[in-house]
């Protein structure tokens, strides 16, 4: 595939969606939880939303339930913790699997195109995952895998995967990008 407007998914209600809907759009697609230690910044993404939104940026959100059960409510539920506690307007989608068996194929697409790009040892949670993630595979930052809520990836307006950007990126660096693929 060349691009994902190739893919289809479901909304939170089972309905598919093509993703060519989105297409001319710059796109952050996000893997999300409701009781993360990263789920603060569904705050900073909504931001990022509503600064773009008029230009032609969206974010499409995945719930997934993968890392340390964080993700346990209905699709019905998370909407709603979303919007009652960050005030969410994006999209949400049906709650996903993003790695093994079971990965979404959307997702196993999204790990081929951009591999992990290792977390910032600076950041509180990043030393934590570190070391947790080394101890169970000296080797983990070697597989394009996603290692945990909230890693990002970035489509330009044709559909093409350009950046991913783990849970412990700085949001100002997503937003410089996001503002280059606006202006191209």
């Amino acid at each position: 595939m060349s691009n994902i407007y190739a893919f289809n998914i479901l909304d939170k209600k089972g309905n598919t969606v093509s993703l060519s809907d989105y297409k001319g759009q710059v796109l952050l697609i996000v893997n999300t939880a409701t009781r993360c230690g990263f789920t603060p910044q569904y705050e900073e993404i909504e931001a990022l939303y509503e600064k773009y939104t008029a230009r032609g940026f969206n974010i499409l959100d995945f719930p997934c339930n993968q890392f340390g059960n964080q993700a346990p409510e209905s699709d019905e539920e998370i909407t709603q913790f979303c919007q009652l506690n960050y005030k969410t307007k994006f999209p949400q989608f049906k709650k996903v699997e993003v790695n093994g068996p079971n990965a979404d194929k959307l997702f196993v697409y999204l790990k081929e195109q951009q591999g992990f790009k290792g977390f910032d040892p600076e950041h509180k949670i990043g030393k934590i995952l570190i070391e947790m993630l080394s101890k169970a595979d000296p080797n983990y930052d070697k597989n394009p895998d996603i290692k945990w809520n909230f890693t990002k990836f970035l489509i330009d307006k044709n559909g093409n995967v350009v950046a991913r950007f783990e849970p412990t990126a700085n949001t100002a660096e997503i937003d410089t990008y996001i503002e280059k693929l606006l202006a191209q």
